[in-house]
């Protein structure tokens, strides 16, 4: 078994002197049509850059999964804001791409809680599909063509039977692309893993599985007796299975995140998805963002069933 393990949008071993740079609206609006487009312009290039430092930075230190985070192009989503963030810019998108590509990187995106798709609100859903849509010019833009977007369920407003229908009723509206891009996770309030794995099911579309909010929110059920389920809904794909994993932050703020990670319960998740014959994925959702990620490395070395061929990808010894 091949694990990769991956960090999400921001290093913070760099963020001191390389980091990505924002626009709010009311910026905006203050500088005025010209000024603001000049200043979007200025941004995006930065970003861009940002991203390109990132990504190598990743490369020269074993890491080959990484989340793009959404706020590298400022008001690319907003209603009021209209500006072309791939034409002027798609050398530079298609450089970094041929970079993603050359060396086999992992990227998605996992847009922020503003994007719910079954939301009983016209406005957010279509705000929703902006974001998808947002998300889908950038891989094309990049040149990925199986590029994925791991959403939640979202609301449960008139109840989850018939929130989860709505979810449905949207996503068959969507254009092909964008349902091709979808991907389902559980989450830590509402949407167990059961519920999730169900509608993935029902939809043909791969689970990531979220360890966190498995603790947080589970049935009476155990994990294992999900996982061989999780694990088939990637059958098809041209990527392994991907999972979440965090620790809490305490007792008392368990859904929060932890800035490290509880090293001895990501032996014990390993020690369970082990069992299974499949590679995968883990972007680990911590504070300490790439930090952690190489605190945890640190750790993982003193396994013995632990051989690691790069910083951040080892194999796992499988139990027969």
């Amino acid at each position: 078994m091949k694990i990769r393990l991956g960090y999400v949008a921001i290093s913070l071993t760099l963020n001191d002197y390389i980091h990505y740079k924002t626009l709010s609206y009311s910026q905006y609006q203050k500088l005025g049509s010209e000024k603001a487009n000049k200043k979007l312009t200025e941004i995006i290039l930065n970003n861009l850059h940002v991203l390109e430092n990132i990504l190598r930075y990743n490369v020269k230190n074993g890491i080959y999964f990484y989340r793009l985070s959404q706020n590298m192009i400022p008001l690319a989503t907003h209603p009021e804001v209209n500006f072309d963030y791939i034409t002027p810019f798609l050398t530079k998108w298609q450089k970094i791409g041929q970079f993603i590509k050359h060396h086999q990187i992992r990227v998605d995106f996992h847009p922020d809680q503003f994007c719910v798709l079954n939301s009983h609100h016209e406005e957010v859903v279509t705000s929703s599909i902006k974001i998808l849509e947002f998300i889908y010019h950038i891989y094309q833009a990049l040149g990925i063509d199986n590029g994925k977007v791991v959403l939640h369920i979202g609301s449960s407003v008139m109840g989850k039977k018939e929130s989860i229908e709505r979810f449905k009723k949207n996503f068959f509206q969507l254009p092909l692309p964008l349902q091709q891009m979808v991907m389902l996770e559980n989450d830590d309030k509402i949407y167990t893993i059961e519920d999730t794995l169900t509608l993935c099911e029902d939809l043909h579309i791969q689970m990531v599985l979220d360890y966190h909010h498995y603790r947080c929110c589970h049935t009476k059920y155990n994990l294992e007796q999900f996982l061989p389920r999780i694990f088939a809904t990637w059958v098809d794909s041209t990527y392994p299975p991907k999972v979440h994993f965090s620790s809490p932050k305490s007792r008392q703020e368990k859904r929060a995140h932890s800035f490290y990670l509880d090293y001895k319960s990501f032996i014990q998740f390993l020690e369970i998805i082990k069992k299974y014959p499949y590679d995968v994925d883990i972007m680990l959702e911590c504070k300490g963002k790439d930090e952690a990620l190489f605190r945890l490395v640190r750790q993982l070395k003193f396994l013995n069933q632990v051989k690691f061929s790069k910083q951040a990808v080892f194999t796992l010894t499988i139990e027969n």
